[in-house]
């Protein structure tokens, strides 16, 4: 029971880290070949090396996570994914970047600003046990307490692969923003959270048929930026991405409710192999 003044709310700690989770920041650059062109052979050294510096995910001004990918397609040269607790650090890797001896050649395209979270349509134990029961499984059963067990014992790990996820050890990533309709007829969010959960429940069984192919992270944007989510795929083939983007389309939640915006696939490098391909270093 609070001891305060009446009237008044308890004071909000002032903090620039989320209570949980990270901050995660999707950036895309491309070299202006003109003014790469006008730089010294020795400062092209000397922005390579800085470059490869901010972008080491070891390195002593890393953040939680970092990686680089080469860009396929016009739409970049190269994308950097940040996330860590404090929004600074993430912004501090973009300001090397730009700071460098290359940063005049170096162009910001886009980015996506966002923070990861638990969804609210991952469901508790509890909720989990009652699908079950909903989708006819008998409550009690051996195979219905197996079920129950595997996911009691697996939802921590989702949590936190939720909130401060380690990044798959595979060649090549897709990343997209989206959003959820607000049209007459096609409204998500004056649907009913049963109705809302039964339809994403769907879309994560279409998504399941990917394990050991595709892993996923979805990170809010709402507030932050224009779009509402963004969608970080990573697959061990990149016919995989095409796939599940397939076949995930399918689903009520995606046919007729969601909208997308563009999409950057790329390929898993260090920051040094990555300078080699764009003939930068």
């Amino acid at each position: 029971m609070s001891h305060g003044r009446p009237g008044h709310a308890e004071p909000v700690k002032v903090s620039l880290e989320p209570a949980e989770g990270w901050h995660c920041t999707h950036s895309y650059y491309r070299f202006d070949r003109e003014v790469l062109s006008r730089l010294s052979v020795a400062q092209r050294r000397a922005g390579a090396e800085q470059v490869i510096a901010a972008l080491d995910p070891h390195g002593p001004e890393a953040t939680s996570r970092l990686q680089t990918s080469l860009v396929s397609g016009h739409k970049a040269d190269f994308g950097v994914m940040l996330m860590d607790a404090h929004p600074l650090k993430v912004e501090a890797i973009n300001q090397r970047l730009l700071g460098s001896e290359l940063g005049p050649a170096i162009v910001p395209t886009y980015s996506f600003v966002s923070v990861t979270e638990v969804s609210e349509y991952v469901p508790s134990v509890e909720q989990y046990a009652k699908r079950l029961v909903d989708e006819g499984e008998t409550e009690g059963t051996p195979a219905f307490n197996a079920k129950v067990k595997a996911y009691n014992d697996r939802e921590p790990f989702m949590r936190r692969q939720r909130l401060t996820p380690d990044l798959p050890p595979w060649p090549s990533t897709c990343f997209y923003p989206m959003n959820k309709k607000r049209k007459v007829g096609e409204n998500w969010f004056t649907l009913p959270f049963a109705e809302r959960n039964r339809l994403m429940a769907e879309h994560a069984r279409s998504g399941m048929a990917f394990a050991g192919k595709v892993s996923q992270l979805i990170t809010v944007g709402v507030g932050l930026d224009d779009w509402e989510w963004g969608v970080t795929l990573w697959g061990a083939n990149p016919a995989f991405l095409k796939d599940i983007v397939y076949k995930m389309r399918f689903d009520e939640a995606s046919a007729r409710y969601a909208e997308f915006g563009a999409f950057y696939v790329s390929y898993i490098m260090s920051a040094h192999e990555m300078l080699q391909r764009c003939h930068v270093a």
